[in-house]
């Protein structure tokens, strides 16, 4: 008997039921158990097979598989897969396949029971095998947490409820979740059902900030510096001049040669560099007045482009200074990526970010073609921790709701706090917006962590609420963990985290993989209590006995120790996107270590600025003598001079005989802060006349190839000299060189300790 024949014999009803979501219920008579139940097995046998059908039979096929393959891991079967059409030897059927009676869209599911039969169904390929892990996921009470960690049930009987329909169509339909876990196991990716690439269909040379790529600073700059933005009458390669003939031209034939190099792609980034350095020229500056926004001279730009290339889509970024909507709507085939990077994560956007809901309100009534860029980690700290969690199923909420069919949550793709439960709980709320996000914790805390889940789950829930009691706090992608020592990284608090861990490893004590999870999960509290004791907090957090200032705190060996092992068995080898390793770190804080143990004389001695330093340790000059040492983050206890030297006198109280000066200065070149060009020592013992005892050059300038994130001891060693006062001067770039994103903006120079032997 053939399908069609089959189903014929079924008249389908449908209709709507609203459950936080939609879903399609169909109602028919059903052949059931009495407990209402049907047996798909019992005592590891079963009257059932498996049916692949439709014109695609080969990824039928292939999703039919899988759904054989859980089935006899959980029953201990050996079901039959058979095709339609093969000779039948049960009598009951789970159809995996296309049903010709059922019109589904791309991205629908559809799974009933009708007459003890089962009949699993997609819209699309795609859509069919989601189709099959969702009966997998919730009828046979299969979990996959992370690529090598699903849970499967051992059970002899199989019983699915005789009321069984179910029909769902997500709303956001292209669904990426930053996350080497992901890109790394397809399969993986498939069973939480998001994307196994960041950029689907895109060129891959082109997928975004791609001004730069068009037209490189390095080939036209020179001899066509009018083809890039003119600002306060200075051409600069930050981005492009949007209505140059010329640039169009090349630009459009770029995209050309990459669609031609790459056919089977369909989208690629005609999008803006990753700097706010917009042309101002007087054509630029007519249109992006008549259009309200900046966004107007790149919206009629990229129309143009797109023009040309009718089948393909062209992406664009609404970020930063092009975020706010233009009046000009885009074409049908120009895809809007906007992008959330200014939002404060301690709240929903709708709370804390009002200016962004505005900003998509408004694309989505110019188009429904549009792509979240969101963010979910501190991509300068990846390790540390980050309470957003309770923000992230809103966020999807509010995109869902204004027309984004597409949503890239930035992960730190590399692991982070808490990754794998990080990444799970993104890639259930892109499938379904309206899940409860606490049960969704709970179900992985308990899964992964399995007897030490409870322990992981109150620090979760611990650390969050701290955090709302301190609604002022902005929770930044780009902050650091010193900002929270008043707050949710207390000591009081760091102690609780670090007895929940401890519990939570003595719980696993005899297993040694779930240990080793959990080790991992507690990496983000060890990293806190390191920075913490950087700050010397108290007498345990602190870098030296308090007692014995030359001996360092065993403690903090220990915890340093502990987290570089960690780090290195789990191949977690990134502390932030700058590109700052591990091993650097480790390397780095143990140098931190040997600095804090060393005798300083201008340890606590008062520091009088003679330039005006801006906003970071509160302006304080006592930052550079007292004690507390920077970390890799310009939050941490660095003062900052921004296009401006650094000149300050420390008195020692009383002369005294001195014979080597040090001073460390920070560098996170994409954030604009650099090396200072020199430093200069001078002693004085009237604090009027200064004798110079010599100056350090940089010997590591900056260049293109510069590394992003370090920090550097500007140290000098001289004859003794009897001193009272000392003086420091560290000379400023004063503005980022013409090839930086930030030309022509002023630079940073960030100092910390001074010591003097």
């Amino acid at each position: 008997m053939i399908f069609s024949k089959r189903i014929n014999k079924f008249r389908i009803k449908t209709k709507v039921i609203s459950i936080g979501i939609l879903y399609f219920l169909f109602s028919t008579v059903f052949i059931s158990c009495s407990d209402g139940h049907i047996k798909l097995t019992t005592n590891g046998t079963t009257a059932y097979e498996i049916v692949y059908i439709g014109k695609t039979s080969e990824s039928a096929y292939q999703s039919a598989a899988i759904l054989k393959k859980y089935i006899d891991k959980i029953a201990g079967t050996d079901i039959g897969l058979v095709g339609e059409g093969s000779q039948s030897t049960k009598g009951n059927k789970v159809y995996v396949g296309a049903i010709n009676e059922l019109t589904l869209a791309p991205h629908e599911v559809n799974i009933q029971l009708k007459d003890k039969n089962i009949f699993i169904s997609g819209g699309s390929d795609n859509a069919l095998q989601n189709a099959v892990y969702i009966f997998i996921e919730d009828y046979l009470g299969v979990k996959w947490f992370s690529p090598t960690v699903e849970k499967i049930p051992s059970q002899n009987s199989i019983l699915i409820p005789n009321t069984l329909s179910f029909n769902y169509k997500p709303e956001i339909t292209t669904r990426t979740v930053h996350s080497r876990l992901f890109y790394e196991n397809d399969e993986f990716a498939d069973k939480l059902k998001v994307t196994t690439e960041a950029f689907p269909t895109y060129v891959s040379d082109a997928r975004v900030h791609t001004f730069h790529k068009f037209i490189p600073e390095e080939k036209f700059f020179k001899e066509h510096a009018e083809y890039f933005a003119l600002r306060e009458n200075k051409r600069l390669p930050t981005q492009l001049c949007l209505t140059n003939s010329d640039v169009y031209n090349i630009v459009k034939d770029s995209v050309a040669s990459l669609f031609q190099k790459n056919p089977l792609a369909k989208v690629i980034s005609v999008s803006q560099d990753d700097n706010t350095q917009y042309c101002q020229c007087e054509n630029c500056s007519k249109i992006d007045e008549e259009e309200g926004s900046p966004a107007g001279s790149l919206i009629l730009f990229v129309n143009k482009i797109a023009e040309n290339f009718p089948d393909k889509q062209i992406s664009t970024l609404a970020y930063q200074h092009t975020r706010k909507p233009c009046k000009t709507k885009p074409r049908e085939n120009v895809l809007i990526t906007l992008c959330s990077i200014e939002c404060d994560r301690s709240a929903p956007i709708t709370e804390k970010c009002n200016d962004f809901t505005e900003d998509l309100i408004g694309w989505s009534k110019l188009t429904d073609n549009i792509r979240i860029w969101d963010y979910t980690t501190q991509f300068t700290n990846f390790l540390a921790p980050f309470p957003n969690m309770n923000t992230l199923q809103p966020n999807v909420q509010l995109f869902r709701d204004n027309n984004a069919k597409w949503v890239f949550e930035q992960h730190s793709n590399n692991p982070s706090e808490l990754f794998e439960l990080r990444s799970y709980i993104t890639a259930k709320l892109l499938w379904n917006p309206d899940l409860d996000i606490d049960s969704l914790i709970t179900e992985f805390t308990d899964g992964y962590y399995e007897e030490a889940g409870v322990y992981v789950k109150n620090y979760v829930d611990l650390i969050h609420a701290e955090l709302k009691k301190h609604p002022d706090f902005f929770l930044f992608l780009y902050g650091d963990p010193s900002q929270a020592f008043d707050s949710y990284l207390n000591p009081e608090l760091l102690e609780i985290y670090k007895e929940y861990f401890d519990a939570a490893e003595k719980a696993v004590a005899t297993k040694s993989e779930v240990l080793k999870r959990v080790k991992e999960a507690r990496l983000s509290t060890d990293y806190a209590i390191l920075e913490a004791a950087k700050q010397n907090l108290n007498s345990q957090l602190s870098l030296v006995f308090q007692e014995n200032p030359s001996s360092a705190n065993v403690f903090i060996k220990e915890k340093l120790e502990d987290f570089y092992k960690t780090c290195k068995a789990a191949d977690i080898n990134l502390m932030n996107e700058m590109g700052f390793t591990v091993e650097e770190y480790y390397n780095s804080y143990k140098k931190t270590i040997e600095v804090a143990i060393k005798p300083n004389i201008a340890k606590g001695k008062k520091v009088t600025l003679l330039t005006k330093p801006k906003k970071y340790a509160n302006e304080n000059p006592q930052v550079l003598t007292d004690g507390a040492l920077g970390g890799n983050n310009f939050y941490a206890n660095w003062l900052g001079f921004e296009g401006n030297h650094l000149e300050a006198v420390i008195d020692l109280d009383s002369i005294q005989t001195i014979s080597s000066i040090s001073t460390a200065f920070l560098q996170v070149t994409n954030h604009v802060v650099f090396y200072p060009l020199n430093v200069s020592y001078y002693y004085s013992n009237d604090n009027k006349i200064f004798e110079k005892l010599g100056v350090l050059v940089n010997d590591e300038p900056l260049s293109k190839t510069s590394k992003i994130n370090d920090i550097k001891y500007f140290e000098f060693t001289f004859p003794k000299v009897a001193a009272r006062y000392i003086k420091i001067k560290a000379e400023n770039m004063n503005t980022a060189p013409y090839w930086h994103h930030a030309a022509g903006l002023p630079s940073w120079v960030f100092a910390d300790e001074i010591m003097v032997e």
